[in-house]
């Protein structure tokens, strides 16, 4: 009997001491949420995010310049569809990404009626790292349309690009976009030839589970 109770004491021991390195709740996948231990992402999730605090999208003339267009509001939406184990690759559908309260300072320009993103859902890969490429479905382009009005009636600048790149950051769990070049591919001369996209979004939820933060590992 003697035994017995010290194997059933040294098979409890032992459980504890692998519990205590192992958490029920830690995940070695490449997205978690509320930590870089915290639970895993599961396939099906939705992410979503907003335009960081006090910050803007925007569409600039140039990669360092100020003329062009500010948005206050922008959102996406993702499908997480892969997120295998760190260190790797998780993978998502942007399902829709939308921009609101929109404003020009382009000569000639008096307003901008709205900012479509066409040809959705496009992929997003992420990884271990914090680099993040967006890229259209085969054969298609990522596509901005903007509707602006102006001195000779409304016009729309259509803009294209084959992919753009970002970087996540666990510091505020954002996704950050940096001078991303769209190409004018119709549109009068008062649409820029080249738009630059900026833009913070901050912090990325899960709404899946209860609008937890996500971390990438």
């Amino acid at each position: 009997m003697r035994t017995r109770s010290l194997l059933a004491l040294a098979a409890g021991t032992a459980a504890l001491m692998v519990s205590a390195i192992s958490p029920a709740s830690a995940a070695d996948t490449v997205l978690t949420t509320g930590g870089l231990a915290g639970d895993a992402v599961a396939v099906g999730d939705v992410l979503s995010a907003s335009l960081a605090s006090g910050t803007a999208g925007t569409f600039r003339s140039s990669a360092t310049g100020t003329s062009g267009i500010s948005c206050a509001a922008s959102t996406f939406t993702a499908t997480v569809t892969d997120n295998p184990a760190a260190p790797g690759t998780a993978t998502e559908s942007v399902d829709a990404h939308t921009f609101g309260s929109c404003t020009s300072n382009v000569l000639g320009v008096l307003g901008v009626n709205s900012i479509t993103v066409n040809n959705l859902p496009y992929t997003t890969a992420v990884t271990s790292g914090g680099a993040l490429t967006v890229t259209p479905a085969a054969d298609s382009v990522i596509q901005t349309t903007v509707v602006l009005r102006t001195l000779l009636g409304t016009i729309n600048c259509v803009y294209q690009a084959p992919s753009i790149t970002g970087t996540s950051d666990n510091t505020d769990n954002s996704i950050n976009f940096t001078a991303q070049p769209f190409t004018r591919t119709s549109g009068s001369s008062l649409c820029f030839a080249t738009g630059y996209f900026t833009a913070k979004y901050a912090p990325v939820l899960d709404t899946a589970q209860g609008g937890a933060t996500v971390y990438t590992n």
